[in-house]
């Protein structure tokens, strides 16, 4: 196997973290990153090369990328799109400011650092670019309308670059987890109590079983799998000689992939509102 040079967003922990100690482990390049400096600090300390890089800030993503390619002799073999982060609460009770803060991290950061380095993977003549989405780019479920829009525009980014990269050795992959075992809910609960009225809002009693489930210790829901579960399509998608497009990991995400193409809509909806 040939090590290969790959920049990694949302290192701090979850995903990101166990993939890029796996990564290196085998022997890859792997240059993480995270947003906070602490994090960078800590993940330096653990023996990562870490970079600083805030999504939603343009100056941090190009420093960050500046900074990689001085590490890498201007080498960069994959891009791990990785970082995001879920911002609850009903459609209605969205405002304009919370719905962009979520396309600037999930969709507006990721696009801005996929093209910095688009330029050099078609001068070396290769690259992946692998993009963690999600089941919730495939369906949508209540309550989540704010994560589902950016990973639906996400699939769409994707699936487009994949259409317009054909006859180049670039390859576009996109995972699909479904429920993993991260600190997400955790960082979904703090922004759900940062931007939502819930108390003023006629959906009151339907975010207090929200509340339940996203301050649920452990798993809070069926077929919950480890971040490794993730990490393990990373390498498949990193490593082999013809990638995938989709990676589905977890039965729900199988599951809802399956329905959404033999069911009719309103049967979907139906089972849906039940999830």
């Amino acid at each position: 196997m040939t090590s290969k040079t790959i920049l990694i967003t949302g290192c701090s922990s979850g995903i990101g973290y166990d993939t890029a100690v796996t990564l290196k482990n085998r022997g890859h390049q792997v240059i993480a990153t995270a947003r906070k400096p602490e994090n960078v600090a800590r993940l330096t300390q653990q023996g990562l090369t870490c970079l600083q890089l805030d999504l939603a800030d343009s100056h941090s993503i190009q420093q960050a990328v500046t900074q990689m390619l001085e590490l890498t002799n201007g080498r960069c073999d994959a891009l791990f799109n990785n970082g995001a982060f879920g911002q609850p609460g009903a459609v209605e009770d969205l405002s304009r400011e919370v719905l962009r803060y979520q396309f600037e991290t999930n969709l507006f950061g990721t696009h801005e650092l996929t093209n910095l380095l688009l330029p050099v993977m078609r001068e070396q003549g290769h690259g992946r670019i692998i993009y963690n989405s999600s089941v919730l780019g495939l369906v949508a479920m209540r309550y989540r309308g704010a994560y589902n829009a950016s990973k639906f525009a996400l699939e769409g980014l994707a699936d487009t670059l994949r259409l317009e990269l054909y006859g180049t050795d670039i390859h576009i992959c996109l995972i699909e987890p479904g429920p993993i075992l991260t600190h997400f809910r955790q960082n979904s609960f703090a922004l759900y109590k940062k931007n939502i009225d819930a108390e003023h809002s006629v959906h009151k009693a339907a975010y207090k079983a929200m509340e339940e489930r996203l301050q649920k210790e452990g798993e809070a829901v069926m077929f919950t799998l480890p971040a490794n579960a993730v990490t393990e399509k990373v390498i498949h998608a990193l490593e082999a000689k013809r990638p995938k497009i989709h990676y589905y990991v977890t039965f729900p995400t199988y599951l809802f992939a399956t329905l959404k193409r033999i069911l009719p809509v309103s049967w979907l909806d139906n089972l849906l509102r039940k999830v």
